[in-house]
């Protein structure tokens, strides 16, 4: 899964080089510091609780003096959460060196590959069956999820140019579609929301010493097998052709390698529920501490990852401790996503993503005669006015036909008129927030070149989620207007900074955008703002089932004030395709929109800021829908061909289609419990993306 043309971390030497003088003291010494750290910072988190009992009533305990209630603490409840996170630490950090090794790839991780999504959604199936397993059988059940998730993206990888920017595309790819089918269980059992929600970000909470201990036994196993691959994969990094040319069996080294990692990751889900970015950062920081052999990174990888599981677990008891007032404290997922973040986003721009200089990490095209832009139009807005009617009638009131007719007629009974009033703006606010989406990531795709450029995966939306929550926050009492406009800044300020991010020294050394790089900096910076929105929602004691809502993304109340909302946002969609030109040309590269007297820079910062704003305001409006930015640009594409005075108006109606189906199907499915549209786009979006890179995997 991993060919030649992926690269080694940014300054590393070849790993079965030469080891430089005093290379195994280094390793003892940083060893030894690392194995102390990690004793300091095990026994700091033991003295972390809501109880009442610090370190020195634990030191009383061992000393003899302790009373009852000391012990009960500490074997119930602090020796399992400790001893849960040294599990799941060394299990991430091994798994990490052994992708990382495979792939010869600095961004590579269990969590960034899809492997810990794969798991979760597999936990998380076996848990909506009503079958109660115990820890290794969860633990199997994870595995075969991770080793699925594995299979798709390599899928989707196999044959064609494959570099590092497709692998990771395709990893983010397997992640979305898992973690949204996860959602979409659990959004069945609304009772069991709030328990989901801490699981499902990560938590080391234990309720006893049998899971962690169970499950220790088997990441220790794995942690002892891994040092056998060390040597091939030292030999890995010079090249698959060197590396079969010194004995090393390939075809078998790097999948026994992702068999151990997709084991080692499987057990920490099913322990700990999905924690991101651990086995990313430490084989990183473990590099840069100067170890360059697999025989060394591995057991320094997994002292620091233990080490930075606990102390990010430490990290989020302090900082929103548990209380009676407050029973709710931030899951252990989200602190360590708030440090990961901006670590991905630092090596998305050192990384070579391969994707360059081809000007998009993914080519659209299509050969085929495209049909009258009126016909596709007029079809179009047929089916959005059929949608409209039959999302009208479908809830947890059926309304029939005949009670929809006499309403038109003006001879509707009570109940068709208030529960058509009460439909109609909500379905009007999904219709134009599917509109505005739709254009916004044709926008944004116009911009970055790139058809995966969905505002959602650039850090549009996460953006504006954490504006609109900030507000929500801060000031309860601010008007209205307050709220759009906090998530415009929000969205627009989170692109600027990821084009910042991103932009460096594209093909040939000239200056511009990596599409591919935008993306993956667009994931880390999403990552990073969720990771705030999410301790904002439990450090101010948020309602986290509305607040799961919002973020999914739901039209739930929506009356026609939020159409104010939206108001801006739908100007901005009939001005971009007012200015029609330049966004075409955007689409031809550097050189030749500068040579036709286009202002490259300015027109760039316009469009993508009318993307924001566009992106932005239907957050607020709606919260985070994801996906609708992806699939309707560019089945308008498809329909109608890349002329932006086309395919906008087209995308638009195709995105209004597709939000109004959406919520329109989340409410009539599991009726009168709604699923948030949100998830139900993102259920139709994950797999559109994996047929695009499939299809488009020759490119």
């Amino acid at each position: 899964m991993a060919p030649d043309t992926l690269t080694a971390p940014a300054g590393a030497r070849p790993a079965a080089g030469r080891r430089p003088a005093g290379g195994r003291p280094r390793a003892l010494l940083t060893g030894g510091a690392l194995a102390l750290v990690l004793c300091l910072v095990a026994l700091v988190h033991l003295g972390q609780g809501a109880s009442g009992v610090g370190l020195a009533d634990i030191t009383d305990l061992l000393l003899g003096h302790g009373d009852p209630r000391t012990a009960d603490i500490l074997l119930g409840s602090r020796l399992p959460r400790t001893l849960t996170g040294l599990v799941v630490g060394v299990a991430l950090g091994v798994s990490g060196v052994l992708v990382q090794g495979a792939t010869r790839n600095p961004l590579a991780a269990p969590d960034t590959l899809g492997v810990n999504a794969g798991a979760y959604f597999a936990v998380v199936l076996v848990a909506f069956t009503g079958v109660s397993l115990g820890p290794l059988p969860a633990g199997g059940a994870a595995f075969l999820g991770g080793l699925l998730a594995v299979a798709v993206v390599h899928l989707l990888t196999s044959g064609g140019v494959m570099t590092p920017g497709r692998v990771l595309l395709a990893g983010a790819t397997v992640a979305l579609a898992g973690t949204a089918a996860a959602e979409f269980l659990q959004m069945l059992d609304v009772q069991a929301t709030r328990g989901l929600f801490f699981w499902g970000n990560g938590t080391l909470m234990q309720s006893g010493l049998e899971r962690p201990l169970t499950l220790g036994v088997l990441v220790v196993a794995g942690a002892l097998a891994a040092p056998l691959l060390a040597r091939p994969l030292d030999l890995l990094a010079l090249g698959d052709e060197t590396a079969q040319a010194m004995g090393v069996r390939v075809e078998r080294i790097r999948p026994a390698a992702f068999l151990v990692a997709v084991l080692l990751s499987a057990a920490a889900v099913s322990l700990a529920g999905p924690i991101g970015f651990v086995g990313l950062i430490a084989p990183v920081a473990v590099r840069q501490l100067g170890m360059r052999k697999h025989a060394e990174l591995i057991p320094t990888a997994a002292l620091l990852a233990a080490a930075l599981v606990l102390a990010a677990d430490a990290a989020a008891q302090l900082i929103a401790p548990p209380s009676a007032t407050q029973p709710a404290e931030i899951p252990v997922g989200v602190v360590t996503a708030l440090l990961g973040g901006p670590v991905f986003m630092a090596l998305a721009r050192r990384i070579s993503t391969g994707d360059a200089d081809t000007g998009a990490a993914v080519a659209v095209s299509d050969r085929r005669r495209a049909p009258g832009f009126a016909a596709v139009l007029g079809v179009g807005l047929v089916a959005l006015a059929a949608a409209v009617a039959v999302s009208l009638r479908l809830g947890d009131v059926e309304i029939g036909w005949s009670q929809l007719g006499a309403l038109l007629s003006g001879s509707a009974d009570q109940i068709t008129e208030a529960v058509v009033g009460y439909r109609l703006p909500r379905v009007l606010v999904a219709a134009v927030a599917g509109a505005c989406l739709a254009v916004a990531g044709a926008a944004v795709q116009a911009v970055v070149r790139n058809p995966l450029a969905e505002p959602g995966l650039v850090g549009v939306t996460a953006g504006a989620s954490l504006g609109a929550v900030t507000v929500i926050l801060a000031v309860p009492s601010a008007p209205a207007v307050a709220l759009p406009a906090a998530a415009a800044v929000g969205g627009l300020l989170m692109l600027v900074v990821v084009v910042l991010v991103a932009r460096g020294s594209t093909g040939g050394g000239r200056p511009g955008l990596d599409p591919t790089r935008v993306v993956l900096v667009g994931l880390g910076a999403a990552a990073t703002a969720m990771a705030l929105v999410n301790i904002l929602v439990v450090g101010a004691q948020m309602n986290i089932s509305a607040a799961l809502g919002w973020l999914a993304g739901s039209t739930y109340g929506r009356d026609l004030s939020a159409l104010g909302w939206l108001a801006l946002p739908a100007l901005v969609a009939v001005l971009l395709v007012v200015v029609a030109r330049p966004v075409d040309l955007l689409a031809l590269g550097e050189e030749l929109p500068r040579a036709l007297g286009l202002e490259l820079g300015r027109a760039r910062l316009l469009v993508l800021g009318a993307g924001a704003v566009l992106a932005a305001g239907t957050a607020a409006a709606v919260g985070a829908v994801g996906f609708v930015g992806l699939v309707a640009p560019h089945l308008a594409r498809r329909l109608v061909g890349g002329h932006t005075a086309r395919m906008v108006p087209v995308a638009a109606v195709l995105g209004a289609l597709l939000v109004v189906c959406s919520d329109a199907l989340g409410r009539w499915l599991l009726a009168p419990t709604e699923i948030p549209v949100g998830v139900v786009t993102a259920l139709v979006g994950a797999p559109y993306l994996v047929w695009l890179l499939r299809r488009t995997q020759e490119v």
